[in-house]
């Protein structure tokens, strides 16, 4: 009986360190490159294994504030401010920095992500992800609990995103120093709209 379990346990480690070098080569031939996309394996398993980290408690966690369109605009501003730089606007994530982190940042919009429980998207902002673009918001007095939750509701809101409010989200992004060059300073103190770009030879208008 030992015998059987001896020879059990050592098949075992040896099936491990076969799949760690297959893991280790594989690995080594995709380098730390991140311009290559996830494989269709790497996109299937990985959210599978982000839901499984958060703790079921985390999961399970109602919103505690209630919906609102006051909360909802509350959200939309904070997004503007903080998160549309990689996930756009619209959550559609169809910006310069989503195309080129590893994994892509994802749309929103879609089930993936509208699927997940009130409590997941919470400890998604407030912890972040290892391992990819997503930073841990949490802990920081300027992103109190309330205002993650916030961002919740607006996170739900996303597929019904309206022009007008796009339009108002643009006005509340970051400006850029070229923006902010081109702004009549009593309109930027105000977060009034960026004054119509000049073409300059090379260089295309600013988003």
């Amino acid at each position: 009986m030992f015998r059987k379990l001896g020879r059990l346990i050592v098949a075992l480690l040896a099936l491990c360190g076969a799949g760690a070098l297959a893991f280790a080569a594989w690995f080594a031939a995709q380098g730390i490159s991140a311009k290559t996309p996830p494989g269709r394996l790497e996109t299937a398993i990985a959210p599978k294994l982000r839901v499984m980290a958060i703790p079921r408690a985390a999961r399970d966690a109602a919103n505690p504030v209630p919906a609102s369109a006051e909360v909802v605009k509350a959200g939309m501003e904070h997004f503007a401010d903080h998160c549309a730089i990689c996930h756009a606007n619209d959550g559609s994530g169809d910006t310069e920095m989503g195309h080129n982190l590893y994994p892509r940042v994802p749309d929103m919009r879609l089930a993936a992500t509208q699927n997940l429980s009130d409590g997941e998207l919470f400890y998604i902002i407030e912890n972040g992800v290892k391992l990819t673009g997503m930073p841990a918001w949490g802990g920081d007095k300027e992103h109190a609990d309330t205002a993650s939750w916030h961002l919740v509701h607006f996170i739900r809101h996303l597929p019904k995103l309206t022009e007008a409010e796009i339009k108002e989200m643009k006005r509340l992004n970051p400006k850029g120093i070229e923006e902010r060059d081109q702004m009549d300073p009593d309109e930027f103190l105000k977060g009034g709209a960026v004054a119509p770009a000049h073409k300059h030879e090379g260089k295309g208008h600013p988003k």
